[in-house]
């Protein structure tokens, strides 16, 4: 995996992220058609923790990974501030056959767009390998993405957001910068950043720099196989959605 620490955007993740994902329960309600109360889940690229501490919440068995401190650090500590349990570390795709996890989760979520920060087919492909391996026979993989396809036909560009973001009495306005460059299997950049806005009107800017490797939904699908896993769902024709979710399990 090549990108970021997260350290400086983890302060206002909140402000990158939807409505509808921003408190556990509603991370937790947003998947609840893949998993059941009890279920042992492995999120492996948990962020600030709300889906992992969502559903810990809802009655799941949860383990919480990702390669940022950072992150860990803000899971943990939103465990913690919910009276939640959730096993959180710190741990890259690449280790994950190390953990002594293999065939022990009924789900693994891999959300929020991060898979395309493996480093090229390769890397991914290494990294849904490493997934499938810690599913239990029959077990589910949750993935979801950006439509790359539209990230790519926008090109290079600046996009500013058209209004200020309250998160309860900060208020923030999200800023990404795309560098695309002319092939597909080219390393990609993004610049994220979020200028807090004070009463005073004073500014201050959290801001960091992302690689990511972008893929077709056709790419994915075949990733998917070559991982040992069978597809159970598909996505929208390119350019209909900007964002899609794909599940996948491995054979019983």
């Amino acid at each position: 995996m090549a990108d970021g620490t997260y350290e400086t955007i983890a302060a206002v993740y909140e402000f990158l992220v939807p409505d509808v994902l921003l408190t556990p329960q509603g991370s937790a309600e947003a998947f609840a058609a893949h998993v059941e109360p009890g279920a042992r889940v492995l999120d492996c690229a948990c962020g600030t923790g709300t889906l992992a501490v969502g559903l810990a919440l809802a009655g799941c068995d949860v383990v919480a990974t990702d390669a940022s401190e950072a992150m860990v650090a803000c899971t943990a500590r939103l465990a913690t501030e919910h009276g939640a349990r959730v096993e959180a570390s710190v741990c890259t795709w690449e280790a994950l056959p190390g953990r002594g996890w293999g065939a022990a989760f009924d789900v693994v979520f891999c959300v929020g767009n991060a898979l395309a920060h493996a480093v090229g087919r390769d890397g991914r492909r290494l990294a849904l390998c490493a997934m499938a391996a810690a599913l239990r026979p029959g077990g589910l993989l949750v993935v979801t993405s950006r439509t790359w396809e539209q990230v790519r036909a926008g090109g290079s560009r600046l996009q500013v957001g058209e209004r200020l973001i309250e998160r309860g009495d900060r208020r923030g306005l999200p800023i990404y910068a795309w560098t695309i460059p002319a092939r597909w299997d080219e390393p990609h950049v993004f610049d994220v950043a979020v200028a807090l806005v004070a009463a005073d009107g004073a500014v201050q800017t959290h801001r960091e720099r992302f690689a990511f490797w972008p893929f077709t939904t056709d790419e994915l699908f075949e990733d998917l196989g070559a991982a040992g896993l069978a597809p159970s769902s598909g996505v929208p024709p390119a350019g209909k959605a900007g964002r899609y979710l794909v599940t996948a399990r491995r054979p019983g």
